[in-house]
């Protein structure tokens, strides 16, 4: 890899982070489909996905548990932020270990806290899973204490957008909300599954722009991402939530379904 990619020099690329489970990468298709859409607006180089695909699956292979990490930048470029045309795309896979989190995350729920950070807003990039993550890396460095699993993070304008690392889901009232994404956030493959399952059971669920006070006074909060599958939200910033019946349901399904790395 040279020192002159433009992924390492100006994060000028994508990234997916895919489970691996039984030596399959999972969710594979909607992977894609967020890569196909990323590279769309960013006007990379589209993909070659059977190669892609091929590679994915010799490097999972043998991997009971474990995660694939896709790198897609836009490739070498000079010095300077003009794209070199035409680009030639660079792709990096790497596999890693699964996460050991505490089996009690998925079936106690974890405790969760603000961040102070606040998210910048960028329509232009909202919803991608782009390179540029420092606004994470610094939100994530605000705190130590291994019993806090997850941070939220609001945008300048007060509204809560996502966690570190995952997407949010609350129930407030008799509706499943999810905070809307076209600011700011990554939208998420899981977060995508999510809403599928609730329209296909009938769920009353909406996109919707959610404040600190919002979700302080849901019944219920889980937090998703492609890894995790959904951890049901036990404590907010202290506060006790009363209930975790949906993500309890959601973590069924997804078991039943080995689509990500709930443990057994």
């Amino acid at each position: 890899m040279s020192v002159l990619d433009r992924g390492l020099q100006y994060g000028d690329g994508l990234f997916e982070t895919v489970a691996i489970l039984d030596g399959e990468p999972r969710l594979w298709e909607r992977h894609m489909a967020r890569l196909r859409a990323g590279v769309e607006r960013l006007a990379l180089p589209p993909p070659p996905e059977a190669e892609l695909h091929e590679e994915a699956c010799r490097l999972s292979a043998g991997s009971g548990r474990a995660v694939l990490k896709i790198l897609y930048t836009r490739g070498v470029g000079g010095r300077g932020f003009r794209p070199p045309e035409p680009a030639r795309a660079m792709r990096i896979l790497m596999r890693f270990e699964a996460p050991e989190y505490p089996a009690a995350w998925w079936s106690q729920g974890v405790d969760v806290r603000f961040c102070d950070l606040r998210l910048g807003a960028q329509p232009a990039l909202a919803g991608l899973k782009h390179l540029n993550r420092l606004e994470q890396v610094l939100a994530r460095a605000e705190w130590t204490d291994p019993a806090i699993a997850e941070g939220l993070l609001l945008d300048n304008n007060g509204a809560v957008i996502e966690g570190t690392q995952s997407n949010l889901f609350a129930v407030i009232g008799d509706r499943l909300l999810t905070p809307v994404l076209d600011e700011a956030g990554v939208a998420g493959v899981m977060r995508a599954w999510i809403l599928e399952w609730a329209a296909l059971f009938g769920l009353n669920w909406e996109e919707a722009r959610l404040t600190r006070s919002d979700v302080l006074e849901a019944r219920e909060l889980f937090l998703t991402n492609s890894l995790i599958g959904v951890w049901p939200v036990r404590s907010l910033a202290g506060r006790r939530l009363p209930e975790r019946g949906i993500a309890r349901e959601l973590i069924a399904c997804l078991r039943a379904a080995r689509l990500c790395l709930i443990p057994d």
